[in-house]
Parts: C-alpha cells; sequence; structure tokens
C-alpha cells in the first residue's frame, strides 16, 4: 500500500529506544508497533517510566529510535535530516504541553500567530479570528497571557498548535496543571478538533478521565504495549491501571543491556 494512501497519521514498526551508553544502557521503549489513525484522539496511558512519553516524542520526532522505523504520513523520519525534522515538525506537527510556553510581552493574538511568523508565513487574519472564536478567547485576543486563567492560557496554546492545520497534534499532559473545570474544557476542545475538523490528536496522560475523552486508549509498562482500549470511560481505563502497576512490579524491570552492534 502507498503510505500516501493510508489512512494512518502516524505509524510506529518496531520502535526500540535505549538510554545511556555501552555497559550501562536501559531499555525506553521495546519493540513497540503501533498506529494512530487520520482523524482519531488517542491517549497514551502508563505509570511513570512506562515510556509513554519516550513514545511521543519518537513518533513527533523530537528523539530518535535505537532501532525500528516511525512513519508520518509519507515521511519516513529516520531518513530526514534534522534541517527536514525541524521544517516537518514546524508545518505538519502541533505541540500542546504542560507548560503553557507563552511569551508574556505578547498579547493572545500574537502568541498564537508567532510559530507561523517565525516561519516567514503570514498568518491568514480570517483563520486566526475563526480559532480564536473557536477558544472562545475572541474578547481577549489583546490581552496578554497573565490576564488569563490558566484554562485560558492551555486553550491559547491549543489554538496555536491548531494555526498552521498540522496532521498531528501531540498533547503531553495538558491538563495537569489545571483544576476540573478548566481540564473539561482543554479535553472538550482536543475532542473536538479531532471530530470536527479531522484533527490527530496524541495525547500522553496518568489520568484516567482525561483519557476517557479519547477515541482509544493505549497501555505502556516497562517500555512495551500492554493493551488497548476502544470508547473508553474513565472507570474503564481506572480499572487497567492498578493491573499497569502490578505488570510493573511483577514483569521484567528495564534493565541495563549489552551493547549491540550498529546500534547507537
Amino acid at each position: 500500500m502507498n503510505p500516501g494512501d493510508s489512512t494512518d497519521a502516524i505509524r510506529l514498526t518496531a520502535v526500540r529506544k535505549l538510554h545511556g551508553r555501552r555497559d550501562n544502557r536501559v531499555v525506553a521503549l521495546e519493540e513497540v508497533t503501533t498506529r494512530f489513525g487520520r482523524g482519531a484522539f488517542t491517549a497514551i496511558v502508563g505509570p511513570s517510566s512506562s515510556g509513554k512519553s519516550t513514545s511521543s516524542q519518537c513518533a513527533a520526532g523530537l528523539d530518535q529510535p535505537t532501532s525500528g522505523a516511525v512513519l508520518l504520513e509519507e515521511h519516513e523520519l529516520s531518513d530526514m535530516t534534522e534541517t527536514e525534522l525541524t521544517e516537518l515538525r514546524r508545518d505538519r506537527i502541533g505541540f500542546v504541553l504542560q507548560a503553557f510556553n507563552l511569551l508574556p510581552v505578547l498579547t493572545v493574538r500574537q502568541n498564537v500567530t508567532l510559530p507561523l511568523r517565525l516561519a516567514g508565513r503570514k498568518p491568514d487574519r480570517d483563520r486566526v479570528a475563526r480559532i480564536l472564536d473557536q477558544i472562545d478567547l475572541a474578547q481577549q485576543s489583546n490581552h496578554p497571557p497573565a490576564e488569563l486563567s490558566g484554562g485560558q492560557q492551555q486553550r491559547v496554546t491549543i489554538a496555536r498548535a491548531l494555526l498552521s492545520d498540522p496532521a498531528v497534534i501531540f498533547a503531553d499532559e495538558p491538563t495537569g496543571a489545571l483544576d476540573t473545570r478548566a481540564a473539561r474544557d482543554v479535553l472538550s476542545l482536543l475532542r473536538h478538533s479531532s471530530r470536527a475538523a479531522g484533527q490527530t490528536i496524541v495525547m500522553v496522560t496518568h489520568d484516567p478521565v482525561a483519557a476517557s475523552h479519547a477515541d482509544h486508549v493505549l497501555f505502556l509498562a516497562d517500555g512495551r504495549l500492554t493493551g488497548e482500549l476502544h470508547s473508553p470511560t474513565a472507570e474503564s481505563v481506572a480499572d487497567r491501571m492498578p493491573r499497569l502497576g502490578a505488570f510493573a512490579d511483577e514483569g521484567p524491570r528495564p534493565q541495563p543491556v549489552a551493547n549491540r552492534g550498529g546500534q547507537r
């Protein structure tokens, strides 16, 4: 099948990631194979040190796997130069992080349009206006971030990610710093972006309530995929979490591995 015809936005095939050097290497990901469909909202869930952030970083081209393949749309990431990866992330990937990373000297509108301006592209005024209206901050567009609540600031980061119409938005614990109501608003916005605009969302979280907003949940423990759940509820995700902990306690712990010839 031609990758360009695929219904997958991202594919990971036998991705292995080692940290450390020589005789002190630790397995962060072990033979992870999965796919993220176009327009799907997927949550990656697992205990601390399970590999969920590493898997997201490899999928986004922020970290290079030790072995295996990552395909984003038609692009095989291991075949790309750092300059090409930078351009790909700028044009086809959006990021929403727990830290808002907004510049305090800029207004809401200026923060939303900053990445495009840095890339030498002129933002479309009508699209900016539509997105600000979508995140319910049109009236605050000329305000600095300090005048916004935490939930409003996180919505600004989502607007910034949406503006370039990326293939995928990676959200890493996007509700970790928010209260319950603000978290619900942010998750609803991500879900709307997936369903109404066909945006692919990949969210890393440890929160069963956050994961329940996704269409599909992947569970990781000790760097391995241990299960998945379609149409999740907070209860069904929470029910799996203790078993992930048991897997981490009883299963193989990340261990130093011998240096393999040809691996970096």
